[in-house]
């Protein structure tokens, strides 16, 4: 009678214990993060732009559009710092392009990634496209928890030539069309990890110039693709078009494995237009801008029966948001590891739950200075020049009001002058 009673608490143990880890199996949802290059609100369908986007605006219809979505910068690279950090770019030093005669550091390894700690926790983590985040060996994506890279360095390369393409940590060339390799390589990973949780970086190189489209011959090399008017304008259309059906084949892939209701799926971009949009613009400015054109990108997050569909969402969320989200998400505490300045929206994600106040800084230091949110008041300061808006009835920032508000100014340039005195790296003029 013993010995039975013992094999059925035995029984039950290893039952009990199946389904904790099977819970927490499926806890732990797979995650994407694909990024376009220089794509803004208003060239898109989803944003009532110019180019049709269907496959980007049915994602949306099945999860959550976002209207106030932002990047940390109006330029990649401190983008891309930020998004992979959870933390202001500033801090790690890199506030500007990384290129060799602008002598901007890369991102060393010592820094803590949404990838290295996805890997830490047991996921196979890969990256495919632009990294731009340094070009020495010591700052290669495997040094920064990836399993897997394929793709390039530097901020940009010719669409058809990918003799300066990388496969982990050595120099290998890659045959095809750029956006054409990326997605194929993205859907090859999920394949072979539909069985294991992942995190995936879709790190796209379109729609960044030179503008090279699929069917150009191979003799047109990339300073031949025009960078302005009508025929810019058509390839630009094109290659946009083009990674909306590369979206596309990742979803119908996951929807193939059986994956839409184990992954989660977000799709942003880097910055702000480059004005290639033939009609007015929603916002005032573009790349390479403090103004709201060249920081609010696109965003739509996708989760099916997680994520309710076909909502918007108008609350202010920035790049620095996505790793304590996904933290947040799979269940990796990170509150001992290193204090972020993102923000997790998982409530809000999941739960439409409204998401506290908060002042948010974009810092594109020395050449544009620095430009602030607190709700839907805008700040820009560069030296003497202050700039104030209030986007709730000039959402164009047409208008300085500065004068009119001496109160709400001066308690800004005040909170702009801590935050940098807090974040700006020794290497940076504020």
């Amino acid at each position: 009678m013993h010995q039975l009673i013992k094999s059925i608490c035995c029984t039950t143990l290893t039952i009990l214990f199946a389904t904790a880890v099977s819970s927490a199996v499926e806890a732990r949802p797979n995650v994407i993060i694909i990024l376009a290059d220089d794509l803004g609100c208003g060239d898109m369908s989803l944003y009532d732009g110019w180019i049709e986007t269907p496959r980007i605006d049915q994602m949306a219809k099945e999860g959550v559009k976002f209207t106030d979505f932002h990047s940390n910068s109006s330029v990649c690279s401190p983008t891309r710092a930020a998004l992979l950090t959870g933390r202001y770019q500033q801090r790690v030093g890199i506030v500007d392009v990384i290129a060799g005669h602008l002598d901007t550091p890369g991102l060393e390894a010592t820094e803590l990634t949404i990838s290295k700690l996805m890997k830490r926790a047991g996921y196979s983590t890969a990256i495919f496209g632009k990294w731009h985040l340094g070009p020495e060996l010591r700052h290669n994506p495997i040094h920064h928890g990836f399993d897997e890279f394929i793709g390039f360095l530097p901020g940009g390369c010719d669409y058809h030539r990918h003799s300066d393409w990388w496969d982990g940590t050595e120099r290998k060339e890659q045959k095809g069309y750029s956006t054409h390799i990326i997605t194929d390589k993205s859907i090859d990973f999920i394949r072979r990890n539909k069985e294991n949780p992942f995190f995936l970086y879709v790190s796209h190189q379109a729609v960044h110039n030179f503008y090279q489209i699929p069917s150009d011959p191979p003799e047109l090399r990339m300073r031949d693709a025009p960078l302005h008017g009508d025929e810019a304008r058509r390839r630009y259309k094109i290659m946009l078009k083009d990674l909306d059906q590369g979206v596309g084949r990742i979803l119908n892939t996951l929807k193939e494995l059986d994956l839409d209701e184990d992954t989660l799926v977000l799709f942003t971009s880097d910055n702000g237009a480059v004005r290639m949009n033939p009609n007015a613009r929603p916002y005032r400015g573009g790349k390479f801008s403090n103004y709201e054109g060249g920081h609010r990108v696109p965003a739509v997050a996708r989760w099916t029966g997680h994520i309710k569909q076909g909502w918007v969402s108008d609350e202010l969320i920035v790049g620095m948001d996505v790793l304590p989200t996904v933290m947040d998400i799979v269940g990796i505490d990170i509150s001992k590891e290193r204090k972020v300045d993102g923000m997790s929206v998982k409530d809000h994600l999941l739960d439409q739950a409204d998401l506290p106040d908060r002042k948010v800084f974009f810092g594109y230091e020395p050449k544009l200075g620095t430009a602030m949110r607190d709700g839907d008041w805008k700040m820009q300061t560069k030296g003497d020049r202050i700039e104030l808006y209030d986007l709730s009835n000039d959402i164009k920032e047409t208008t300085n009001v500065a004068d009119k508000y001496p109160r709400r100014t001066a308690e800004m340039k005040a909170a702009i002058k801590k935050w940098k005195l807090e974040v700006v790296s020794k290497n940076v003029t504020p």
